[in-house]
């Protein structure tokens, strides 16, 4: 079940006739809505926020790297740099949000089951906003998914690939 409520709705513009959105209306997710939809908990939720869901299709987050986070102390002293895993990760989390909210998928935890064609394009450090954007290609068995996504700071890619997800059912 959707912990989601339906954001379409029906604006007024300013001549105040009626229209009706082709798409849905971007949904924004708080850090504290995340928490309730993912497991993951400091250090390991890499999520700020999510600025734009597509029930069943996409989902963009932020990730607003700063240089308190553990991992900087040794990656590297000096020269901080946000380890690659951890930004797979954390576009794995935006695509959780996706799957997670899917009425036809069996209720558990996702998990990796793969991670093809990542490829890392510049660093990611302390000050940086990415931006992950996760686009779902496949569903199948209600309990497996593939997912297309990238991540970007200041409009460069920083981060691509296709991540693959398996459901553990208690």
């Amino acid at each position: 079940m959707s912990a989601l409520t339906d954001t379409n709705s029906v604006k007024s513009n300013s001549t105040n006739t009626v229209e009706t959105p082709s798409e849905p209306t971007p949904t924004v997710l708080t850090i504290e809505q995340i928490q309730q939809l993912l497991p993951h908990r400091y250090p390991f939720s890499l999520v700020d926020r999510i600025i734009e869901y597509v029930p069943g299709e996409r989902a963009v987050g932020i990730k607003n790297v700063t240089i308190n986070e553990p991992h900087f102390q040794g990656h590297f002293p000096g020269q901080p740099v946000m380890p690659g895993v951890l930004i797979v990760e954390a576009m794995a989390q935006v695509g959780g949000i996706v799957l997670t909210q899917m009425p036809e998928m069996d209720e558990g935890l996702f998990m990796f089951a793969g991670i093809d064609g990542v490829r890392f394009r510049r660093p990611v450090v302390p000050g940086d906003r990415m931006i992950m954007t996760v686009e779902l290609m496949w569903t199948k068995r209600r309990r497996f998914g593939k997912m297309r996504a990238r991540a970007e700071v200041d409009g460069q890619l920083v981060t691509e690939g296709e991540l693959m997800f398996s459901l553990l059912t208690e």
